[in-house]
């Protein structure tokens, strides 16, 4: 190739060299010398067409090698992709069937401890209720034998007055004064056995009272630790304490 360049430059020599003919732009250039150098471009061309011949060969050899490598190994990386991703559909679905086992086993279980918990609550709510029935009944009849009890003590105290003061204004009825200050005594007892009937009535109202009060707030405190057991057992809060309930 060197040879064909070193000829083309002592063609473009001869011709630069070259003796015009006026007034054309042609000019008068050794034949010899010029068919000369066209015989060694020639002789050299060939050779050097061959060897670019081969360096093209050898980049389609090479093209090809290439291509069929890369045509192999993305056959074998789609084949490995698909193998991997069957595997990971399978490992999915494994997980996610023993995920859905888990849940359901965990559902029942929780279904289970609800139930359980409920049975519970509705028991102990039924065991409170008796025993506040229970308290109630004992509270009412002591209040009502207390009331009754302080009734006959203030109607006996009542009737002993009375009678005192009968006789003794029949003691004094014979001397004026004596009598007007009998019939005030005597009245004076009167309303202070009234009085003292109607305080004892009285506070045996307010004790009934307050017994009722209390088991009111029993009962209240009862329904409150019982709703709010069926609202943790709804949301899943976790299980009620009812004992902690009634210990406030």
């Amino acid at each position: 190739m060197y040879r064909v360049f070193e000829a083309l430059d002592e063609m473009v020599a001869i011709v630069e060299e070259a003796r015009g003919i006026p007034p054309t732009r042609s000019c008068i250039v050794p034949r010899g010398d010029v068919l000369d150098l066209l015989d060694d471009m020639r002789e050299a061309i060939p050779g050097e067409l061959d060897d670019a011949q081969d360096v093209l060969d050898h980049r389609d050899r090479l093209i090809g090698d290439a291509t069929a490598t890369a045509n192999r190994t993305v056959d074998a990386a789609n084949a490995e992709a698909t193998h991997t991703i069957e595997g990971a559909r399978a490992e999915a679905d494994r997980l996610l069937a023993d995920a859905k086992a888990q849940a359901d086993r965990m559902v029942a279980e929780a279904t289970a401890h609800a139930d359980e918990l409920v049975a519970a609550a509705q028991t102990e709510v039924q065991r409170l209720s008796s025993d506040a029935k229970r308290d109630y009944d004992a509270v009412t009849a002591r209040g009502r034998a207390e009331s009754d009890r302080l009734v006959q003590a203030g109607q006996a105290s009542y009737d002993r007055a009375v009678a005192e003061g009968n006789a003794e204004q029949q003691r004094l009825v014979a001397q004026t004064e004596v009598a007007q200050a009998a019939r005030t005594e005597s009245a004076r007892v009167i309303d202070e056995a009234h009085a003292e009937s109607d305080r004892l009535r009285s506070e045996c109202d307010h004790y009934v009272d307050s017994k009722l009060a209390d088991f009111e707030e029993l009962l209240t405190n009862t329904v409150r630790s019982v709703g709010r057991g069926r609202q943790q057992l709804r949301t899943g809060t976790g299980a009620p304490d009812y004992a902690a309930e009634y210990r406030r």
